[in-house]
């Protein structure tokens, strides 16, 4: 009470019409009361130790003391010092009850439409910028600044049910995948697409309000990553989730992560070595980071201090949704957001990472990641296609799948347009041989009576899922153009006009006459020979 008389020079009684005796919640940096304003709003006062700025400045003082000491004799890692130094300013940063509020502004100007921080003086032009980021199920509590200083910090208070709590969940009946959904679209709405993040996730900030809503709580430790390094994420992922170790390791030295004159072939090795033979990828974070340490120790790996955030804030992401579901996985949960994410950046590096994604080095295409990602888009087709009560349920809980038709039409045109160019002749070269391969097997299945003779072969086998998942592919495509048919048939217009497609087209039919000359006459005599023995046995 001592220390919120003499922040806001004021007596309690003139401050609030009523506050705790004592603390709702507390913490190693302060506590929190419940309190009534003479107006009559319901605020959360938080409360600042005595002499924490004391306590963190010695605190800080013996951190570089002993880094200093470490360096210099236990021949410690020479960026030692570095996150010494940035580990002290995020200890400043935590006891600045101002800026955590600015924070809390800001977090919601960008990612909340529910706030009560709208009618708060905040520039208006960020807010329009940000308002594609915002979602109506986050919730951050209003400031009140009157009644704001360093060291104390006055909210509005929000009813809330813990992320722990199972049973107040049950009793609410709220839907544990969808609290998961929200978390995770908003976390990677931070870390991808904005920059500014919160860095502490844990259940102790986030509770869940009865109407479903997530709320976002304690901001006194943020992160900022500019654009190269949030690009450079959405790679890493793309590389690690296509064990592209070479590319990875490259990832890693044009980051930062690794010194100088560092053997790149040598990395790419023990990243090779870290996958293991198995072919089966680590889908949740704490897998990825255990097949990664050895090679991060070895190689000397540095990283600096907002990623070392980004880490941080995965872990604490990911945790948090363990306690919902503990199958959670935050890296497969992540994928189809990433995909949506480069779909809908036209810049030349997205466009690169997404060619990257589903073409090989060698040129080849990666037809299983298109297969998924034409069957992700498609799902939105009957998420959006109905107004009943599972049809919104559905298009709820897909979310993170959700895809801007302009952006998959644009992206399909770029891909398109790389593959006809001269960039894009061995990627020409593995598709012409793909579409003689399909028409081959379709040959063959036409020229066997698969209803009279048990599947024996694997190859046969083989033949008829390759056709099976051709024909999955058309119907997922189908659903996809049902979006936005004018977009496709506009964008295939276009294409149409290009003297490539023409050329390449000609190309096609010449090979698939060229390899099919001899082979059409004779399934059509087998055809015509087996109509007839049907007509026959009838």
């Amino acid at each position: 009470m001592r220390c919120i008389e003499e922040q806001l020079g004021a007596p309690v009684s003139k401050l609030f019409a009523d506050i705790s005796l004592k603390p709702v919640a507390a913490a190693s940096l302060g506590q929190v009361y419940k309190a009534h304003l003479h107006s009559g709003q319901l605020v959360a006062v938080k409360v600042q130790r005595p002499g924490m700025s004391l306590i963190l400045t010695r605190d800080a003082l013996l951190f570089k003391m002993i880094g200093g000491q470490l360096k210099r004799f236990a021949k410690a890692r020479k960026d030692l010092l570095v996150a010494v130094n940035e580990m002290v300013r995020h200890m400043f940063d935590e006891i600045d009850y101002v800026l955590e509020a600015k924070n809390a502004e800001r977090f919601a100007s960008l990612y909340s439409f529910d706030s009560g921080n709208e009618q708060i003086n905040v520039n208006d032009g960020p807010r329009n910028k940000s308002r594609n980021h915002r979602a109506e199920n986050i919730k951050v509590p209003k400031i009140y600044w009157n009644f704001t200083r360093t060291a104390v910090l006055t909210m509005e208070w929000i009813d809330g049910i813990k992320l722990t709590d199972e049973i107040k969940l049950k009793r609410a009946s709220l839907d544990r995948r969808d609290l998961i959904d929200q978390g995770l679209s908003c976390s990677l709405k931070q870390l991808l697409e904005v920059g500014f993040f919160h860095a502490d996730p844990h259940p102790g900030n986030l509770v869940a309000t009865k109407e479903g809503s997530l709320v976002y709580f304690d901001f006194g430790m943020m992160g900022n990553i500019p654009r190269h390094y949030r690009v450079g994420l959405i790679q890493i992922l793309v590389h690690f989730v296509n064990r592209d170790s070479l590319s990875l390791a490259n990832d890693f030295l044009s980051l930062g992560f690794l010194p100088e004159g560092v053997d790149i072939q040598a990395v790419s090795n023990a990243l090779r070595a870290s996958f293991g033979s198995t072919t089966r990828i680590s889908q949740d974070f704490q897998g990825v980071m255990e097949q990664l340490y050895d090679v991060m120790y070895e190689f000397n790996f540095s990283l600096p201090p907002d990623y070392a955030l980004v880490i941080r804030s995965l872990g604490s992401l990911e945790g948090t949704a363990k306690i919902l579901d503990p199958e959670f996985k935050v890296i497969e949960s992540a994928y189809p957001f990433v995909i949506g994410r480069l779909l809908a950046d036209p810049s030349p590096d997205m466009r690169k990472i997404l060619r990257e994604l589903v073409i090989c080095n060698d040129g080849s295409i990666r037809w299983n990641r298109l297969e998924r990602l034409v069957a992700a888009i498609s799902e939105q087709a009957s998420a959006t296609s109905g107004d009943s009560r599972e049809d919104k349920t559905l298009k709820k809980s897909s979310e993170l799948k959700s895809f801007d038709m302009h952006s998959v039409v644009s992206a399909t045109e770029d891909l398109l347009l790389f593959i006809l160019s001269e960039k894009g002749q061995r990627v020409r070269v593995f598709l012409l041989q793909d579409i003689i391969r399909v028409v081959d097997i379709f040959l063959e299945e036409a020229a066997l009576d698969l209803n009279t003779k048990k599947k024996q072969t694997i190859n046969l086998k083989r033949e008829e899922g390759t056709m099976n998942r051709v024909s999955n592919g058309f119907k997922c495509l189908n659903e996809a153009v049902k979006l936005a048919p004018g977009m496709w048939i506009s964008m295939l217009l276009r294409m149409s006009r290009k003297s490539e497609v023409h050329s390449y087209a000609l190309d096609i039919v010449s090979a698939l006459s060229t390899h099919f000359g001899h082979k059409v006459p004779h399934t059509c005599w087998i055809l015509f020979s087996k109509l007839l023995h049907h007509s026959r046995s009838q």
